[in-house]
């Protein structure tokens, strides 16, 4: 008998959720981050979705959220031109970083103590966080406005993703460019996993993957939609992926075989990204929502809880498996 995926919904942005990240697995668990167009990132317990604390400050859509692995530090990107970071326990604002245009993507150091930013003034910028007053490195390159940036190679390479159709590998002590992807079409997301240094960048209906050293690609699949974003699971064994169908699919790495496909959102998918421990992915939307959705569906996790057909009655069993109530967390 298939047992039915029931998300999680995380409610309480009141506009589009455009990105979200997960932190490493700290003694309190891990924690979520959401970045929306209400100007207003959010912090979650990462397994349950539980709402812990918003981020007040930002007077413009928050496009780029991040946390360091720790979970110590938060770190936003807006259309109010400044990328901000803050206390991720207390929720205070500890530095704001005026920009000269739009924010779309922050990203600590493994060590936290830098912070690299791109946005639309096609800048990727590198800010020392213990010289707050210090200007911020600059590399030049790209043509248009930079969606995503990321540390990568231990701190000592920069990937940056753009709407001038490259995705381009940098030289974070020289500056210079290392290696450039070029493509029919501006990409829509892209995710790095330093463990097998691998890069997950989606365009068009395509989630591709490469090695992040080399750039020399590894696999392409095509999914049935337009994808927003997709994200490998640590194991490497299936990813998942997202986009303008509502959407998330499940694919085999290996195979590239789509395994499982759900419906949950109400609008486009615009994020997705599992969390550090493989057990689920998260999903935000034009909804305004985000979803958590199980890995292995029936599991007892988090505020999941496995229920065997045995332990009910007979004519209890069909209802629990065909019915998908809405769990709010």
């Amino acid at each position: 008998m298939a047992m039915r995926q029931t998300p999680l919904t995380c409610s309480g942005h009141t506009r589009p959720v455009v990105d979200l990240a997960f932190s490493g697995i700290t003694p309190y668990g891990y924690f979520l981050i959401s970045a929306c167009k209400d100007g207003k990132p959010m912090l979650r317990q990462g397994d349950t979705g539980d709402w812990i604390g918003t981020f007040l400050g930002h007077k413009g859509a928050v496009w780029g959220a991040t946390l360091n692995t720790d979970a110590t530090k938060a770190a936003t990107a807006a259309a109010d031109f400044t990328a901000k970071v803050w206390d991720a326990v207390s929720g205070d604002e500890v530095l704001s970083l005026a920009h000269k245009h739009i924010v779309k993507s922050v990203n600590f150091t493994q060590d936290s103590n830098c912070l690299l930013t791109g946005g639309n003034d096609k800048l990727l910028r590198i800010y020392d966080l213990s010289k707050p007053d210090a200007a911020p490195q600059e590399i030049a390159g790209h043509s248009s406005a930079i969606k995503k940036s990321l540390w990568c190679n231990n701190d000592s390479q920069i990937l940056s993703a753009a709407e001038d159709k490259t995705v381009r590998l940098w030289d974070s002590r020289s500056m210079e460019e290392v290696k450039t992807l070029t493509f029919d079409t501006s990409v829509s997301s892209m995710e790095y996993l330093a463990d097998g240094e691998i890069l997950v960048i989606t365009y068009g209906k395509t989630i591709a993957f490469y090695n992040a050293l080399s750039l020399d690609l590894i696999k392409t699949v095509e999914a049935p939609a337009p994808i927003n974003s997709a994200s490998l699971h640590p194991e490497k064994d299936f990813f998942v992926a997202g986009g303008d169908d509502f959407k998330l699919y499940k694919f085999d790495y290996s195979t590239k075989e789509e395994l499982e496909s759900y419906k949950g959102h109400f609008g486009p998918v615009h994020c997705v990204r599992f969390s550090p421990d493989g057990e689920l992915y998260a999903s935000g939307s034009e909804d305004g929502t985000l979803r958590l959705w199980q890995t292995a569906v029936g599991k007892t996790y988090g505020l999941w809880k496995c229920v065997l057909p045995e332990d009910l009655g007979t004519e209890n069993s069909e209802q629990l498996y065909s019915s998908t109530p809405e769990i709010k967390a």
